[in-house]
């Protein structure tokens, strides 16, 4: 059986990370085939938004297998995406994180890769790989910081503090905490609503909010207009207006939380 299942719903891509028997941990296999699914959902003109997930209902993924390290650092995408195959792709379309269970170490680098996260209200979060004397080596050091911010991101990377889905919430690693094994279900009705947007505008903006970190507010401005300007003047912008001048209001879609438990 595949260790990366993918599913291709209309308009949406769900990979699920499938080994759940050791936490979905990524070993150079499965870095390999998540490094291919994702470029492949980047050319995929008929799918516009990707979530991922885990297997089973206890971990989203406990980070990478610590038992084949050399093979992680060696495998054939390991310069272009990074150990565990995703840390140095952007597929240029909306990612959605289903954190469905626990997430830990690379998991952790796996979520911030996303654009935001859906957390099961039983899903905890840590850099547990403190505890080896591991470093971080799938883009957590540039990520996380931007994410949570910087107190938060070394307050996660220096302690290997284990945290609850609500402290998640309140830090900005969770975006939504749901009912329990509401993850996926909720992640997926998003991304269907996302993928019913046009998409153009969408990618733009996507592309230049990722893009400015770390520039000047005027450089960012700037970058801005080179992206976001011509969409905006687009066919595909024209006809959305119209919809509205004809009185087209559809109901935007509303958070979902679950209540922290005493």
């Amino acid at each position: 059986m595949s260790k990366l299942l993918i599913e291709r719903r209309p308009g949406v891509t769900l990979l699920t990370l499938n080994r759940a028997a050791v936490h979905n941990n990524v070993d150079a296999e499965l870095a390999m085939e998540l490094a291919d699914a994702i470029l492949a959902f980047g050319k995929d003109e008929s799918c516009s938004v990707l979530v991922v997930t885990g297997a089973g209902d206890k971990t989203f993924c406990a980070g990478a297998n610590l038992k084949g390290m050399k093979e992680l650092f060696e495998h054939r995408h390991t310069h272009s995406a990074g150990p565990m195959g995703f840390a140095r792709l952007d597929p240029g379309k909306p990612v959605i994180a289903a954190i469905n269970g626990n997430c830990y170490g690379g998991g952790v680098e796996l979520a911030v890769w996303c654009d935001f996260r859906i957390v099961d209200e039983r899903a905890k979060f840590g850099l547990l790989n403190k505890r080896w004397g591991l470093s971080l080596a799938d883009g957590g050091t540039q990520r996380l910081p931007r994410v949570v911010g910087l107190g938060n991101a070394l307050y996660m990377i220096e302690t290997g503090i284990e945290i609850d889905a609500h402290r998640a919430l309140a830090m900005g690693l969770a975006q939504e905490v749901v009912p329990a094994g509401t993850a996926l279900s909720r992640a997926l009705q998003l991304a269907e609503h996302i993928a019913g947007y046009s998409q153009g505008g969408i990618r733009a903006d996507r592309q230049a909010a990722i893009a400015t970190f770390g520039l000047s507010i005027q450089d960012g401005l700037d970058l801005e207009v080179r992206l976001c300007h011509a969409p905006a003047l687009s066919a595909e912008a024209a006809a959305g207006m119209r919809r509205f001048v004809e009185g087209s209001r559809p109901e935007p879609p509303r958070p979902v939380q679950a209540e922290p438990r005493n």
